[in-house]
């Protein structure tokens, strides 16, 4: 029997999309979350942690003329337009930050199973321990500190679920009801700190 014309598609489930923050936006970032966190002030005038349901040590909204001053909403609308051209063949003319935020994580904490608002959503990281522990049963993988995406029950050929080993400067995109959490990690002191978004693009797009 020939094989020759076999080919692998994917007609099912949602697209995500990695992309890298210049180290310069990195380093605003946490320049910016660094000023934030020393400024007893700002850090009641945008604690965002009572609208999200994370068990960490402290969430807060960026600031819109930051985001425009240090061009992360122009990372942002830049990569997810062409996230969504290269899926829908199709160019977004309307791109909105609902909000976006900085998550600062620490050891035993967690962020348990969730989805966003708007339509498209996002994470990246700032700062990553060095170590985020050891498994309690030496034989098991180790998912310590990991984000976890969900979409789908477990069926042949059909894996439901897709973890992701935070690095520094990488940030994924993904549809706003796609399920993911993040597990705590153990043995560090050093901060787990990421950054989040909620947009809305073309109402037609979304809903073609």
């Amino acid at each position: 029997m020939e094989t020759d014309d076999i080919k692998v598609l994917r007609p099912f489930g949602p697209t995500i999309a990695i992309a890298k923050m210049p180290e310069k936006l990195v380093k605003d970032l946490n320049d910016y979350s660094d000023s934030v966190i020393n400024n007893e002030q700002k850090k009641k005038d945008l604690d965002w942690g009572k609208n999200l349901v994370g068990n960490v040590k402290q969430e807060f909204m960026i600031e819109k003329d930051v985001m425009e001053k240090i061009g992360w909403g122009k990372f942002l609308a830049t990569n997810v337009k062409e996230w969504i051209r290269q899926t829908k063949k199709k160019d977004i003319t309307k791109f909105n930050i609902m909000n976006s935020w900085i998550v600062r994580q620490f050891k035993n904490e967690y962020n348990p199973s969730h989805w966003h608002n708007g339509h498209v959503s996002g994470v990246g990281y700032l700062k990553v321990p060095l170590n985020l522990g050891e498994t309690l049963q030496k034989d098991k993988s180790n998912f310590n500190g990991k984000l976890e995406m969900v979409h789908g029950p477990k069926a042949f050929l059909c894996k439901p679920t897709f973890r992701i080993t935070p690095k520094v400067g990488d940030f994924y995109f993904f549809p706003h009801y796609l399920m993911h959490a993040v597990y705590p990690f153990f043995d560090s002191d050093e901060e787990r700190r990421s950054v989040s978004f909620n947009a809305t693009v073309d109402q037609s797009l979304y809903y073609d």
